[in-house]
C-alpha cells in the first residue's frame, strides 16, 4: 500500500512539473504583442516588424499583433519612447539594430541600448548602390571618378544619419582614396522617402537594403552599381564591389530588444517566443523573400556581440569624422557653448569692475600697464579652446571666468575661482541636460 501511495506521489509530482518543463523550451503563445518600428514605413525596420507579426499570427504565437511606426533620429526617438512607455511589459518588443546603434554614438543619445532588454539578433542585408536611369554613372568606376574629382558634387541618399547607409557611403569613399568627410550625405526617414529621392533623381547616388531596392532592380526604375556582399548573390545581376576593385564588404543587421525592467519569467518568455518565430516556416519563407541573412544569436552571446558593435561603430563613425562623437576641433559642440562663454566673460568683467569700484580710497597700489587686462584676457580664451575638448567645458569655462576677473582684480583669486566653476556648471547643467544640447564634457563625462 505504501508502495503505492509512493508511486502516486511521484507521478504527480511528475505531472505537476511536467507543464513547467515544457514551458522552459517552448514558446507560450501572447493574447496581444506589440511591435514597435522606430522608422517610417516601407523601410527595413517595419518590414522586420511586419513580418514579425504576420509570422507570429500565422504560426499562431500570438493574438492580435501590432505594428507602432515611431519616426527620428535613426530610431533614438523609438528607442526613448519605448523605454519610457513599455518599461516592465512583456507584451512588447521593438525592432533594433546597426542603424540605431549608430544613431545612439551619432547623436549622442542619453538613451541607449544599454536600457533595453537584449532579446536576439534576427538578420543580416547587404546594401547596394544604385542611381537614377538617367544617371551619367553607368558603372562603379564612373561614381569613382565623379568622387575624386569633386565628391561634394555627388549627392547620396540614404537612410537615417549615422547610419549603415551613410557608413557604406563613407567606407567607400575611404577605400577609393577620398576623405570621408567630404560625402554629400542626405539622410532621409524611412526607405521610402528614401526610394522616392532616388527614383526622382533628386540625388545623385542612392544607398539602401537589398530588400527595400530589389523590386525596384528589378522593375529597371534604378541602376544598380554594385552590392556589399563578399561574392555575387544567385539569381541577383549585381557585380561586387571587390570584382570592381575596390576592398569593401559590408552587412548590415537587425535585432529585437524588450523592455527594460523585465521579470525573468517575462523575458524567458519573449526569448522563446522570438526562438519560436525563428524556426518557423513563415518566418524561414519571409527571409527567403527579402533575401536577409541567418543571423540569429540569443542570450548573452548577443549581448557580448552587441557591446562589441558599440566599440566598432565608434571607431567606424570617428574614422569617417561624421557625428558629434568624431569631432575634435574647438567648435565641434555648436556656437551654443560659444555664447556661453561669451557670457563668461561679460559677467567676468563686471563682477571683477565692480570689485575694483569696491576698493579702498587709501589704495595706493600702482595700476597695472593698460595692456595687461587685455592679455589675461586673450589669454583665457585661447586656454578655454584649447582645453575644452580635452577637460570639458566646466573646465575650460571656468578658467576663462577666472582668467578674466584677474585681468582687473587679483586680490580674490579663491572667490573667482569658486565662482566660475559654479556659474560654470550650471551652464553645464542647462544645455546639456535641461536643452539637450551637448557640450564637451571632458573631465566631466558622464561615467
Amino acid at each position: 500500500m505504501r508502495a503505492d501511495v509512493r508511486a502516486a506521489g511521484v507521478l504527480l509530482g511528475v505531472a505537476m512539473l511536467a507543464p513547467a518543463v515544457c514551458l522552459a523550451g517552448q514558446a507560450v503563445p501572447l493574447p496581444e504583442l506589440r511591435i514597435t518600428a522606430p522608422a517610417a514605413p516601407g523601410g527595413g525596420w517595419d518590414q522586420t516588424a511586419r513580418a514579425l507579426q504576420l509570422a507570429l499570427q500565422t504560426e499562431g504565437l500570438a493574438g492580435t499583433v501590432t505594428v507602432e511606426n515611431v519616426v527620428g533620429a535613426a530610431g533614438t526617438i523609438g528607442l526613448a519612447r519605448f523605454t519610457g512607455a513599455e518599461r516592465g511589459r512583456g507584451d512588447a518588443l521593438m525592432v533594433s539594430g546597426l542603424i540605431m546603434l549608430g544613431g545612439v554614438v551619432m547623436h549622442q543619445s542619453p538613451i541607449t541600448l544599454h536600457d533595453v532588454t537584449p532579446i536576439a539578433r534576427l538578420t543580416g542585408e547587404y546594401e547596394v548602390i544604385v542611381v537614377p536611369l538617367a544617371s551619367p554613372f553607368r558603372t562603379l568606376a564612373d561614381l569613382v571618378a565623379a568622387l575624386r574629382r569633386n565628391p561634394e558634387a555627388v549627392s547620396w541618399g540614404g537612410g537615417s544619419a549615422g547610419g549603415s547607409d551613410q557608413m557604406l557611403a563613407g567606407l567607400l569613399a575611404d577605400a577609393v582614396g577620398v576623405a570621408p568627410r567630404r560625402i554629400n550625405y542626405i539622410a532621409f526617414s524611412g526607405g521610402g522617402e528614401s526610394l522616392a529621392a532616388i527614383v526622382g533623381g533628386q540625388v545623385s547616388v542612392g544607398v539602401n537594403g537589398l530588400a527595400e531596392l530589389e523590386p525596384q532592380i528589378q522593375a529597371g526604375t534604378v541602376r544598380a552599381l554594385a552590392i556589399s556582399s563578399a561574392a555575387r548573390l544567385p539569381g541577383l545581376d549585381i557585380p561586387t564591389f571587390r570584382e570592381q576593385g575596390v576592398a569593401l564588404d559590408f552587412e548590415n543587421w537587425r535585432s529585437v530588444v524588450a523592455a527594460p525592467g523585465l521579470p525573468d519569467a517575462e523575458r524567458a518568455r519573449l526569448h522563446a517566443l522570438v526562438a519560436a518565430v525563428v524556426r518557423s516556416k513563415t518566418w524561414t519563407d519571409l527571409r527567403t523573400r527579402y533575401r536577409w541573412l541567418d543571423r540569429y544569436l540569443d542570450g548573452d552571446d548577443f549581448s557580448r556581440f552587441g557591446d562589441a558593435e558599440e566599440t566598432r561603430v565608434r571607431g567606424v563613425l570617428s574614422q569617417l569624422g561624421v557625428g558629434t562623437t568624431s569631432s575634435t576641433g574647438p567648435f565641434s559642440a555648436g556656437v551654443y557653448p560659444w555664447l556661453v562663454l561669451g557670457a563668461l566673460v561679460a559677467s567676468g568683467l563686471w563682477a571683477a569692475r565692480a570689485s575694483a569700484g569696491q576698493s579702498s580710497v587709501a589704495d595706493v597700489t600702482p595700476a597695472p600697464p593698460a595692456w595687461r587686462p587685455l592679455a589675461w584676457v586673450v589669454a583665457g580664451l585661447v586656454a578655454s579652446l584649447l582645453t575644452a575638448e580635452r577637460l570639458g567645458f566646466v573646465t575650460s569655462s571656468a578658467l576663462l571666468y577666472w582668467t578674466t576677473a584677474r585681468a582687473f582684480d587679483r586680490s580674490h583669486p579663491w572667490r573667482d575661482a569658486a565662482c566660475g566653476l559654479a556659474v560654470a556648471l550650471l551652464a553645464y547643467v542647462l544645455f546639456d541636460r535641461v536643452l539637450g544640447l551637448p557640450l564637451p564634457a571632458g573631465l566631466w563625462g558622464r561615467a
